[in-house]
């Protein structure tokens, strides 16, 4: 069997590779970065409905594809973008009658794990973190940043909770009590979610759900993956006979020859026109990662 887990022919030439060989397949597609429905002001691998449509069906509907196996290193993000990709996974691989395989390299946690229960098998490496079963949101109050440049907040709304949780405004109890409620929603969804995909699998106990992240080995323990092993292993031993292909999003052709800008206006960064929103949002990102040792 031979491996090759780097940019594959297929995402570079018309039509899969499998096509021209006549071998049997693997498809492999990469999920790593914040999930988020937009990259932010510095560029930036994001997962995002957007971003894997094309790579999942061209995956999916590779000539003589055994499985799709998705690579995952994802801290999480939008719980939104999330259920979108995990959503459109699993209308692929049932309507393809594919099995699909994750495999979780330095994170799956939160967002990343929801995409990971997408799969039918969970695999890990003993040092990978897995879970965060929750929900978080983050913030900044500059208050007091603007009172003491002189700053004054202009803000008119219609509606009186438009403005809820503006960071430019001092917080109010009865907006954070409305956001916990929020995440109180969004955290049952998740859970659902996990329950519905791991089953009898799922090990019950009073930490599962709480947030907490743990090590592969840890992780197998409470069912929240189904074995350790990395995609070499566990491909080697399942597919023996399929090639895994990485399955890349087409690009346009100008791109691929190195001429996608001739043509196109400068569009300023938003680092440019958003210098304040653009670090704040820099900081969040590395957040995410950064709470996982990252």
């Amino acid at each position: 069997m031979s491996l090759r887990f780097g940019p594959a022919l297929s995402s570079v030439l018309p039509g899969p590779l499998a096509a021209a060989t006549g071998q049997r397949t693997v498809s492999v597609v990469r999920l790593q970065g914040v999930i988020a429905a937009t990259s932010g002001p510095v560029p930036r691998a994001v997962i995002n409905i957007t971003t894997v449509e094309d790579a999942l069906r061209r995956a999916f509907t590779a000539d003589r594809v055994e499985a799709v196996a998705l690579m995952i290193n994802s801290p999480g993000g939008s719980p939104t973008q999330s259920a979108l990709v995990a959503d459109r996974i699993r209308g692929l691989a049932e309507e393809h009658e594919v099995p699909v395989l994750a495999f979780c390299e330095d994170v799956a946690a939160s967002g990343g794990y929801w995409l990971a229960c997408a799969a039918d098998e969970i695999y890990a490496h003993p040092t990978s973190l897995v879970g965060s079963i929750g929900v978080v949101s983050g913030g900044f109050g500059l208050t007091g940043l603007i009172e003491r440049y002189g700053i004054e907040r202009r803000l008119h709304t219609a509606g009186q909770n438009k403005a809820r949780l503006d960071p430019f405004q001092p917080e109010k109890s009865e907006d954070v009590e409305w956001l916990l409620g929020m995440q109180g929603e969004l955290h049952e969804m998740f859970i659902e979610w996990v329950r519905a995909r791991r089953g009898a699998a799922l090990v019950e106990s009073e930490d599962l759900f709480t947030g907490e992240v743990w090590t592969g080995r840890k992780a197998r323990e409470r069912g929240l993956i189904d074995d350790l092993g990395t995609a070499r292993e566990v491909l080697g031993r399942r597919f023996p006979d399929a090639d895994p292909v990485t399955v890349e999003p087409r690009r346009p052709l100008l791109a691929r020859l190195g001429l996608g800008g001739i043509a196109a206006p400068f569009t300023p960064p938003a680092a440019m026109t958003d210098p304040v929103g653009s670090a704040l949002d820099w900081v969040e990102h590395r957040a995410l990662w950064s709470r996982f040792g990252l």
